[in-house]
């Protein structure tokens, strides 16, 4: 088979869909690339994001107000669901392109504002609406006043490799795929390397796992290839179970198709010839488009026996998976996969050379594989010159917490975190002060001011102590209680562990203990608690390093990681639940005491009407009290009142 290039892949991907069955297939290829990439209309086309996030925030509803319209006024109009494009603070979005003019973002678009803006845009007029910007493109008219959407503060610090076609294309169509330059990588790749040249291509890029572990994808498949075996499998794990972090699942319901022909060139590499996608049951979206995408490429000749009359078989096969945080683990989810309990298991040996039913198994992240089919089309010296000297490449990070601009964002390998709040996320979103960013559960690091100014980059965040993590970016205000917040992590592991190692099921159980004591009121008649909670707390950081060094899998050995970095880098506010039994932040309820100034009360009976447990008393234009034995600390008097007359103690 000759090398297969963007000019040509159309007519010969055409060609090999003749052959087979479904031959309506070849008929979505037939118009110019430009035409089926939708970079150019013939007509207009109305893209709306309705990936997770945007039809969490009310995109069905704008969907049928759109199609509504479209079919009350016989509009000639393509209706498109879209993917995100990362901006979900902006949900819903809806994109519109006319013919001849350049691609327009709306933003915030509810179904009430729909008729406006389409009696308006259809009519060739700007609507007084949000837009985020406009594409460029110097083959058409440009919006006069409208500013491009790269210079908006959200994409312009960004790299946008993983997610150039997130939210332009539409996800379920190969057809825009292909003409996109999609399976290029691919098509070429079997016709001119041997497994093994796959194999060194990606090691020479030095492509790290973006899973969290960071070790080189192209040594991990080298491993694979080298093992004989009658069958091989490859596996992608699209889990993520890690809570702050959605950008997997994003890009899954943006572009599915990427992550096919990454998963088709990772199985080719390693020899596998069955794929599986293991991918939580809950994710429905990210299930029913990937399952579409599949169906697509094997209609084209793309997923099947002898692809591209290449001799290449490969299967790709969608299981569902339980909701379990261990299922990320890699040998826990191939006992899942094989129908076991979703419990790690002892290595060696590595999935690489004993995985699923004994055979030779890779395991890699969504993220991880959406870098492949860039790494094979521009060659491994185009992604070396991306990031920093220990670090190549971009990562994605989800943006969540108290920041300003939150959603799905890729930056280079070596911005700064400090960069990254205050560009691309826009800064605090409610004037208070900066305390730290928390990097994933799984990692239990922490970026603080002192170290705001550290880079994206693997050997930078080691030498500091902490863990890049899987991509969950939470920003953190000086309101939230850094005790509380390890205190959840701890109990979030204690949940979540499978029980197999006696350091995480048992140590677990202890640190939530200790835990909970340090952020609760001791009962008035609880003799032995003080001491039991001072005895707590002089084993935590001794039991938290047992269970970091003793615990069988890495999930078990980071659920201590919360406490170590707390008792690190915020000793004085875990020194002031313990010692005071205050919460600096007034955030830990059981630690908080509500008081009523009596000067200040007017009796207005707010608070009264307001407390859920009848704990204050008083008469109408009188002051009021607070029955300290029924009162539970829920807050809410405080902030029923007008006057200032509940204080926090």
């Amino acid at each position: 088979m000759t090398m297969v290039n963007l000019e040509n892949i159309k007519d010969f991907l055409v060609n090999e869909v003749l052959r087979n069955p479904n031959r309506d297939a070849a008929e979505e290829l037939k118009k110019p690339l430009s035409y089926i990439s939708g970079e150019r209309v013939d007509k207009p086309h109305i893209y709306i994001g309705m990936a997770s996030c945007g039809q969490i925030a009310g995109a069905n509803e704008t969907y049928k107000a759109i199609q509504a319209y479209i079919i009350e006024n016989q509009s000639d109009v393509l209706l498109v669901e879209g993917g995100c494009v990362g901006l979900c603070k902006a949900e819903p979005i809806v994109d519109i392109q006319l013919p001849g003019k350049a691609r327009l973002s709306f933003a915030n678009v509810t179904a009430g504002k729909v008729q406006f803006l389409l009696d308006e845009i259809l009519n060739d007029n700007l609507p007084e609406i949000e837009t985020i910007g406009q594409y460029r493109n110097p083959i058409f008219q440009e919006w006069q006043g409208v500013s491009y959407i790269e210079d908006h503060p959200f994409f312009g610090g960004q790299h946008r490799m993983l997610l150039e076609h997130c939210g332009i294309i539409d996800p379920v169509s190969v057809a825009a795929y292909i003409a996109k330059g999609g399976y290029q990588a691919f098509a070429d790749t079997i016709s001119r390397h041997t497994p093994a040249g796959v194999c060194e291509i990606i090691e020479k890029s030095e492509l790290a796992g973006r899973g969290g572990g960071g070790y080189s994808t192209g040594k991990k498949w080298a491993a694979a290839l080298q093992f004989g075996s009658d069958q091989k499998y490859f596996v992608c794990n699209a889990v993520e179970s890690d809570p702050g972090s959605y950008m997997n699942r994003a890009i899954i319901e943006s572009n599915p198709h990427r992550l096919i022909e990454a998963i088709l060139l990772a199985a080719y590499a390693i020899g596998a010839s069955k794929a599986y996608i293991f991918i939580r049951k809950e994710f429905r979206l990210s299930i029913k488009r990937l399952n579409e995408a599949i169906k697509q490429a094997r209609d084209y000749g793309l997923i099947g026996y002898h692809i591209l009359d290449s001799g290449v078989n490969i299967d790709v096969i969608v299981k569902e998976a339980a909701r379990a945080f261990v299922c990320g683990e890699e040998t826990a989810l191939n006992n899942s996969i094989e129908g076991k309990r979703a419990m790690p298991s002892s290595k060696p040996p590595y999935p690489a050379e004993k995985g699923l039913w004994e055979k030779p198994t890779i395991v890699n992240n969504v993220e991880t594989l959406f870098n492949v089919p860039l790494i094979l089309k521009n060659g491994h010296e185009w992604f070396k010159n991306i990031g920093t000297k220990h670090s190549k490449g971009t990562k994605l990070f989800t943006l969540s917490g108290n920041v300003k601009n939150y959603g799905t964002a890729e930056v280079p390998m070596g911005i700064s975190f400090r960069e990254i709040i205050d560009e691309i996320g826009g800064g605090l979103s409610n004037g208070k002060d900066f305390k730290a960013i928390v990097l994933g559960i799984n990692s239990g690091s922490y970026i603080t001011r002192e170290t705001l100014d550290t880079r994206v980059d693997f050997a930078e965040l080691q030498n500091i102590g902490a863990a890049l993590g899987s991509g969950a970016f939470v920003v953190l205000d000086e309101d939230v209680c850094m005790v509380d917040m390890a205190r959840y992590f701890t109990e979030f592991f204690k949940k979540e562990s499978c029980g197999k190692c006696i350091p995480c099921r048992e140590g677990t159980a202890r640190l939530l203990e200790i835990m909970n004591r340090a952020t609760s009121r001791p009962a008035e008649n609880g003799t032995h608690q003080t001491l039991e909670r001072f005895k707590g707390v002089m084993q935590l950081k001794s039991l938290a390093g047992v269970i970091r060094d003793t615990s069988l899998c890495a999930l078990g050995k980071s659920s201590p990681m919360a406490i170590l970095n707390t008792l690190k880098y915020f000793k004085t506010e875990f020194d002031t639940h313990i010692f005071e039994r205050k919460c600096p932040a007034n955030h830990c309820t059981d630690l908080r005491i509500f008081l009523i100034d009596v000067e200040a009360c007017t009796g207005c009976v707010a608070c009264l009407k307001k407390c859920p447990v009848e704990a204050i008393i008083g008469s109408p234009r009188y002051p009021h009290f607070i029955i300290q034995e029924r009162c539970i600390a829920c807050g809410s008097c405080y902030d029923v009142c007008k006057f200032n007359a509940v204080i926090v103690k």
